[in-house]
């Protein structure tokens, strides 16, 4: 990989390695509940304590997602929120923050519609330094994958529990920037996973891969933070972060004055679990 865009992953990670910690990685969905209020979490995350910030691109038909994100996804949509509208979100983001890095996560179909190579230029214009299409396997590298490493963004895989040895060296095979490893088996936000599974998987995919591995999937709390950001290099928190986006919303369905302090507040528990201890 080579531009500034590329190399923002690579530096929060050897910054993260020089601390001698786990990093946080959080996730939201664009436009959830609404484009205002969405920003205003976004503006929050990194003076928070978010190490990389995941970015999901509303979807009506996340097939990957539980039901928060699922419902996310649909509280941005009704709102009016588009592929356009997420990349200038991106954009205005890099108007204040240009060193924390943000990937996009979602489905091929709005990237199809909206024209691929037309995206990845707009992507890389906006700030964008990582992409997660869940729904384009190994095979369909071409369609993405390749122009997106060409422009100097990451291409980041998920890689499950079920992923044999023979098909990580497919997956594995033009990734970059880092490793998801989906600790559980099934949709976002429905489980959590043992941590000595994990720790297994964590030591299998170290054999196969020098790239930095962020755990994600059914992380909720501070512990749990704290013993993934151990194993892994970096916790993915997502349908937890948006069930508070939820759960700050009033009875019409709108954002409470509390709303944004409350993720961010919570953001800020799940950071300080990642800090060495004193002393």
């Amino acid at each position: 990989m080579s531009g500034t865009t590329a190399s923002r992953v690579e530096r929060r990670f050897e910054m993260l390695r020089s601390q001698q910690r786990g990093g946080l990685v959080t996730f939201i969905t664009a436009g959830d509940p609404d484009p205002v209020t969405s920003a205003q979490i976004l503006g929050g995350l990194a003076e928070s304590g978010a190490d990389i910030i995941e970015i999901g691109m509303p979807f009506s038909d996340p097939m990957a997602d539980g039901p928060a994100i699922q419902a996310a996804s649909q509280r941005a949509l009704a709102n009016g929120m588009t592929l356009t509208q997420t990349l200038s979100m991106v954009k205005n983001f890099r108007a204040t923050d240009q060193d924390t890095p943000i990937i996009l996560m979602g489905y091929y179909n709005p990237i199809y519609r909206y024209g691929s190579q037309r995206f990845i230029n707009d992507a890389r214009h906006s700030g964008v330094d990582g992409l997660i299409i869940v729904d384009l396997p190994p095979e369909e590298d071409s369609e993405l994958c390749l122009p997106a490493c060409e422009a100097g963004i990451h291409w980041i895989r998920l890689v499950a529990p079920t992923t044999s040895d023979q098909r990580l060296e497919r997956v594995l095979t033009h990734s970059s920037g880092f490793i998801y490893y989906v600790s559980i088996t099934g949709i976002t936000g429905t489980q959590s996973a043992a941590g000595t599974d994990v720790e297994d998987a964590i030591q299998r995919l170290r054999k196969h891969s020098n790239l930095p591995i962020a755990i994600g999937f059914g992380i909720t709390t501070p512990e749990d933070v704290a013993m993934m950001g151990n194993i892994g290099d970096a916790a993915v928190v997502g349908s937890a972060l948006v069930n508070r986006i939820e759960a700050g919303l009033d009875d019409n369905g709108d954002a409470t004055a509390s709303l944004v302090e409350s993720v961010l507040s919570y953001v800020r528990s799940l950071e300080a679990a990642l800090r060495p201890p004193k002393g």
